[in-house]
């Protein structure tokens, strides 16, 4: 039953993958995908539910988690991306191809294909916990464990985007440093809430069989990594000090990922 399950999800995000495929194509910009990250891990969580024939406490708490988390990054990011139009990172991955004519094979392999499967990977500890907990498996201790540090993830998440936007929308801003609110104990606030979140998802899930856990580690694993050393603040922090001078001194008083008081010596 789970890998029909399985197979049933990856091609539903397949499907829905190559539709916008088409659509970036006919608008000559693929960045609208980051706002597909939540959504589509939010949908595999929400097929896995659906293809239960009675879902179990456990397995409606996996799926609320994930449907929860994601509808929100999905709206938030969309609507950053119609504010602020196509994003830089991404004009510059394509540049080549665009000026070659090959915009739209690039797109599909180099953007939509790969962030289907690192999708479904990262989603994997909800979908392998909902489909396990297809009997009434009550929520545990452990799950609870798992949702105290999700919902740990969803504070530092939406009230670092929050104040972020907040920042954003001041013109006094420009070219100034975010170093108020969350962000003065953690210089990425909202992907320490992005870990937190998947990593509590993980531990829910666990709750459901030790298999569970052991399959799906690689999830909250890959992106942890992701957000820390990969395209999440590395690739971010690049460019910073070029567009904010103050970054540097910023960057030495203030964590890098973990939340901790600021050090003097910055």
């Amino acid at each position: 039953m789970i890998l029909g399950a399985l197979i049933a999800n990856a091609a539903i995000l397949l499907g829905v993958t190559l539709i916008l495929w088409v659509v970036a194509v006919q608008i000559d910009d693929v960045s609208f995908i980051d706002s597909f990250w939540g959504f589509g891990m939010a949908l595999m969580a929400f097929t896995s539910w659906m293809q239960l024939r009675a879902p179990g406490p456990l397995a409606t708490l996996l799926m609320g988690m994930a449907v929860v988390w994601g509808l929100r990054l999905s709206i938030y990011l969309f609507l950053r991306w119609r504010r602020e139009g196509e994003d830089k990172r991404y004009e510059r991955m394509l540049r080549k191809d665009r000026e070659k004519g090959r915009f739209a094979f690039a797109a599909l392999t180099k953007i939509f294909l790969g962030q289907a499967v690192l999708l479904f990977i990262v989603c994997s500890p909800a979908q392998y916990g909902i489909l396990e907990a297809a009997t009434a498996i009550p929520i545990s201790g452990l799950a609870l464990v798992g949702l105290a540090l999700y919902l740990l993830g969803i504070v530092f998440e939406w009230v670092g985007d929050w104040q972020l936007s907040r920042f954003k929308a001041d013109p006094a801003s420009e070219g100034e440093v975010m170093d108020k609110g969350l962000w003065r104990y953690t210089r990425h606030p909202n992907y320490f809430g992005d870990a937190c979140v998947w990593w509590g998802i993980w531990i829910a899930a666990a709750s459901a069989g030790w298999w569970v856990a052991a399959a799906t580690v690689v999830g909250p694993l890959f992106l942890t990594f992701t957000l820390v050393k990969w395209s999440g603040a590395a690739l971010l922090e690049k460019g910073m000090k070029h567009s904010r001078p103050g970054y540097e001194d910023y960057k030495k008083r203030t964590s890098a990922f973990i939340p901790m008081p600021p050090s003097k010596s910055g």
